[in-house]
């Protein structure tokens, strides 16, 4: 019961926190603070703490936040001596509540908003937040707007009072600061001065308006002579509307001749067109033998270009078999010669195993006798020599066996070298290659045209363009240059693989401008130009959906598009681009050309460079070909950059291949000089060798000679011979068995070859003969086109040139006298209306020569009159007008603006006068709100206002004088009493200003615990009365305040020592 007493009697509770209070606010390396962060309450706010632990840089960081420029807060010079000392910025982040009636831009901000600045040593950027974070704006009209529309102006005293402003505002005793501080809280400050500027404003309009009402005074002068004037010349009048009538009937004289001729010319034309129809029947009759020979010529042309592709598509299938067979046959030749050799080498060695039989024989017949003494000498000394010979042959195989090794690593090196050298040239040949490519797309970077000819079809160009007169129709290309890719350039490779150089053709519109357009080439030097003749006159073809590949895959026509019709339909017509299907790689394009046997489709083309195709029961793939920039690129950008990096890897490559050349040259002269010596070596080993074998083979025929030795051991190493060639013979033999069967295999392979080469060359003959039949086919109905168009001319040119042009001329003519007739009845009708003629009665049939004269003759009796003044009476009144019209202007001009100065000038004396009735009104209740408070302590007082001194006095009463004596100066009271005083006469100028937030730093100075409780009550029960969210900073102890639920207290961290 008591808690629910409590909030019934206390009248705070219904009320609610408006729009654009802080919730809570961070600090990042921002004065002392690294990294502080506090949530603030919706109504009283209390921070304490000790002397340096950071709770006046709040307040400073609230100004920084709201726009508040460095030297403003009286806390620095400059915004980057608010970052933390060691730190490279700063950042206060502050969050504002923006919700109810007053909120700011609700629909973009949310019911939160975030106001971030941070700071660094060069820049200082202030970022509106909604209540996602996400940023909104940063421009300094937008905070200077939302300043503006909460009335947060952290400059006014009232709205945040800083440490300094406390400590100045306490201490002043000084009537003209205390007006000052009362002048600028209430905002009467910023009306004066507005007010002011505009009134000096008003006062320099109002003078610039004299000056320019002077302007006028002389033109008025001058219209008062010229009225003068005009009276004196008016009797010339009569003599002038003579002469008027006469011009009058002479106008309309002429559009009666013209009249008369106009019947004559008429009759002349319908006697001329009464010749057309007969030759018109001729010239439709051959129009329509053109036309369907047009058409069936390009149905031709079409079935022409198929043929074509299927022929040329044989014609590589032959090659390729061709190719083949030629390999298989080499592959035989080369066995049979293999096997021959071997037969040879076989023959030999048995020639040689008859020739040891033979010499065993011999040797066996011969009988050796000699003495064991001298046997045993000759032995032991051939024994000497055998182990010498031998040592000698191990050390030259030895020395042989390294050389090879020498020679084999020195060939290998010698390999290694030119392969390096090879792929050397292999790089340099790509890098240029490349650089060719990069050059041709900057070239047609600067002008797309050069894509489809180079340079030659810009010459060509220009000859068409020098010699256009010559053809009937301008030709059109080249066909590249006028179609682009729809979807980017995914395709670009794929439709130009398929296009080819169809797109470099150029389109005339019939064979005479195709021979017009060859002149044009040679002239240019584009010997080898590719013309199609087409009808500019054909529509759009349209394609039956069921005469298309049924398939989700777009077609080559599906993905380009053209803003010329007859291009697309060359396309169609000429290459088929409807029927020709698009995928995305290897897999995907075999599957829609050889599985799904789509009706309709003749080709498809990969990304990555294959074709297929079906001819029947033939599937052929066609390998890609070395891959180019691709020309329908609506960018090269991209492919420069690309060929580019593969330049610089082209060039990377050749530089380590160089360096490995290097390698591979040095070890190659290490080889070299290592096999020398072992030759050298070898050499000298070999002469010793020989001279040992001949020492032998000496004594050995010695011994021969004089003895006949036991020819034992000779047979037996004879017959040891004998069998390892034997042995040799069976393993040559065996090889041969096999050689014999590769060489075998090899007839088959050729023989089937040649067989599948003969089909298919019968098969591609009929496709050949079907072709050149067609393309005779082909230019026999052209030759009936011409033939035809031939005669369609004729007959076109005798219309042309006699008949239509005698009618043409006639008509012209006849048209020349309406438009004569129509231009005589204009001039004649801005003279007068014909009405007036007629009513002068029927026309005497007078010539436009016979009024002239009598117009001539009134007008030299006119002159005289005239001569008696130097202007005409039209030029006067003119004169006269035109003066009135410009001073008219200018008076009702110079009124308006007199009108407006006035309503301005009303408008600025009612505010005037507004802001005097407020000025006084505030005086009583400034006087009355600080006695209410100072009343609060039994104190009373008084405080007078002169705006005209621009002073203010505070008298304060206390209540123990006795003498009723009050003290007008406060610094006349204690401390404690002068604070007091102070703040009740800031809380007086509270209640006069608005503001959604409201702060207050260090208030509470210099009171006495009596006052400072005093104090607290009155500041806590005023911000709850009041409304707003206040923040009280101090670095007393407030233990003193009452608790309350809307009141919250936070302790600042002592300060780090």
């Amino acid at each position: 019961m008591d808690e629910h007493g409590d909030q019934q009697s206390n009248p705070f509770n219904d009320q609610r926190p408006s729009s654009g209070t802080i919730v809570r606010i961070r600090l990042e390396n921002f004065m002392c603070h690294s990294n502080l962060e506090i949530e603030f309450g919706d109504w009283v706010n209390f921070i304490t703490g000790q002397n340096g632990s950071g709770k006046s840089a709040i307040l400073t960081a609230l100004c920084v936040a709201f726009g508040c420029r460095a030297r403003g807060t009286q806390r620095a010079a400059t915004l980057k001596d608010f970052i933390k000392t060691g730190c490279s910025y700063a950042l206060v982040h502050v969050e504002l509540k923006n919700q109810g009636e007053d909120a700011f831009k609700p629909e973009i901000y949310g019911d939160t908003l975030i106001i971030e600045r941070r700071i660094s040593d060069s820049t200082s950027l202030t970022v509106l937040k909604d209540h996602q974070g996400r940023k909104i704006s940063n421009r300094r009209e937008e905070l200077r707007e939302l300043v503006e529309h909460y009335n947060i102006d952290v400059e006014n005293p009232c709205v945040i009072m800083s440490q300094d402003k406390s400590r100045e505002f306490l201490h002043s005793g000084n009537d003209k600061d205390k007006f000052k501080f009362f002048y600028k809280a209430t905002l009467l400050q910023q009306v004066d001065d507005l007010l002011q500027s505009i009134g000096t404003k008003l006062k320099s309009a109002n003078a610039l308006m004299d000056e320019m009402e002077k302007t006028i005074k002389p033109i008025e002068k001058e219209i008062s002579e010229l009225l003068e004037k005009i009276k004196n010349m008016e009797h010339v009048e009569e003599i002038t509307q003579q002469v008027l009538h006469l011009k009058n009937k002479l106008a309309w004289s002429w559009v009666y001749d013209v009249d008369r001729q106009l019947k004559e010319q008429n009759e002349k034309i319908m006697k001329l067109r009464e010749r057309v129809p007969t030759c018109q029947n001729k010239i439709d009759r051959k129009l329509g033998e053109v036309e369907s020979l047009r058409v069936s010529l390009t149905e031709k042309k079409a079935e022409v270009a198929c043929l074509i592709d299927e022929s040329t598509a044989m014609k590589r299938e032959l090659e390729c078999l061709r190719q083949s067979m030629k390999k298989a046959a080499r592959e035989k030749i080369a066995l049979e010669e293999e096997y021959h050799h071997k037969c040879n080498n076989i023959q030999k060695i048995k020639d040689r195993v008859r020739r040891l039989e033979r010499q065993i024989g011999d040797i066996n017949e011969m009988t050796i006798r000699s003495t064991q003494v001298e046997q045993s000498e000759i032995e032991e000394k051939l024994k000497q020599l055998t182990l010498e010979v031998e040592k000698a042959e191990s050390l030259v195989s030895s020395l042989k066996e390294e050389e090879n090794m020498v020679i084999e690593k020195a060939s290998a090196g010698g390999k290694e070298k030119e392969q390096i050298e090879h792929m050397i040239r292999d790089h340099e040949k790509k890098q240029r290659n490349i650089n060719a490519h990069i050059n041709d797309l900057k070239k047609h970077q600067t002008n797309k045209v050069t894509a489809f000819g180079g340079d030659r079809v810009i010459n060509l160009l220009r000859a068409i363009e020098r010699h256009h007169r010559r053809f009937k129709m301008p030709p059109i290309g080249p066909i590249g240059a006028h179609v682009t890719l729809v979807n980017g350039n995914r395709w670009a490779s794929a439709v130009e693989q398929a296009l080819g150089n169809l797109l470099n053709a150029f389109i005339v519109n019939d064979h005479k401008d195709l021979v017009t357009l060859r002149d044009c080439g040679k002239e240019a030097n584009y010997n080898n130009l590719k013309i199609i003749i087409y009808d500019f006159s054909r529509p759009r073809l349209t394609i039956p959906r069921h005469m298309i590949p049924q398939t989700e895959h777009p077609t080559i026509l599906s993905v380009l598009h053209s803003e010329n019709t007859t291009v697309l339909n060359v396309l169609v017509d000429v290459s088929g681009v409807e029927r020709r299907v698009l995928a995305e790689n290897y897999e995907v394009g075999k599957t829609i050309a050889f599985e799904r046997r789509l009706s309709h489709l003749n080709d498809v083309f990969t990304i990555d460079g294959y074709r297929m195709f079906s001819r029947g029961p033939v599937q052929t793939t066609l390998p890609p070909h070395s891959r180019r920039p691709t020309r329908l690129c609506a960018s090269f950008d991209d492919q420069i950059k690309d060929l580019e990096i593969e330049a610089s890897k082209e060039q990377s490559e050749i530089q380590e291949c160089r360096g490995h050349k290097r390698e591979a040259e040095m070890n190659l002269e290490g080889l070299e000089s290592t096999m020398r010596r072992l030759k050298k070596q070898r050499t000298q080993l070999e002469k010793d060798l020989t001279r040992k074998e001949l020492e032998m083979q000496d004594l050995k025929n010695s011994v021969a000679s004089e003895t006949k030795a036991s020819p034992t051991s000779s047979v037996n190493e004879l017959n040891l011979d004998i069998m390892k060639f034997q042995e040799e013979i069976e393993e040559k033999e065996s090889l041969l068995e096999k050689l014999q069967g590769s060489l075998k295999e090899a007839e088959l392979k050729a023989i089937e070859l040649k067989a599948s080469y003969e089909k298919l060359y019968e098969l591609a003959k009929g496709e050949i003969e079907a072709l050149e039949k067609a393309e005779d086919e082909l230019k026999e109905k052209e030759e009936e086109l011409q033939s035809a168009e031939t005669e369609k001319n004729h007959y076109e040119d005798i219309m042309k040139d006699k008949v239509l042009p005698e009618i043409i001329q006639a008509e012209a003519k006849y048209e020349e006298l309406k438009t004569k007739r129509q231009e005589s009845n204009e001039k004649a009708s801005i003279i007068c209306p014909e009405s007036e003629i007629r009513a002068l009665g029927p026309w005497d049939g007078a010539t436009p020569l016979q009024l002239s004269a009598q117009i001539n003759k009134i007008n030299h009796r006119l002159k005289r009159e005239n001569e008696k003044y130097s202007e005409s009476i039209d030029d006067l009144r003119n004169m006269h007008e035109e003066k009135e019209q410009k001073i008219g202007k200018k008076r009702k001009t110079y009124k308006s603006f007199r009108e407006t100065l006035k309503v301005c000038k009303d408008a600025v004396d009612s505010r005037w006068n507004k802001l005097q009735r407020n000025k006084d009104l505030l005086k009583p209740q400034l006087t009355w709100q600080f006695n209410s408070h100072l009343g609060k302590k039994g104190i009373s007082g008084n405080i007078k206002v002169s705006y005209e001194d621009k002073t203010l006095s505070i008298e304060v009463k206390m209540p123990q004088d006795a003498t009723n004596s009050a003290v007008r100066d406060t610094r006349g009271l204690s401390g404690g009493e002068r604070s007091f005083s102070t703040l009740c006469f800031a809380l007086a100028l509270h209640n006069m200003t608005e503001a959604p937030i409201r702060a207050m730093d260090e208030f509470d100075v210099f009171m006495d615990a009596v006052s400072r409780k005093i104090s607290l009550d009155t500041l806590v029960d005023f911000a709850l009365e009041q409304g707003s969210q206040w923040m009280f900073i101090t670095p007393h102890d407030i233990s003193m305040v009452k608790s309350h639920e809307k009141i919250k207290k936070q302790q600042m961290a002592a300060p780090r020592s």
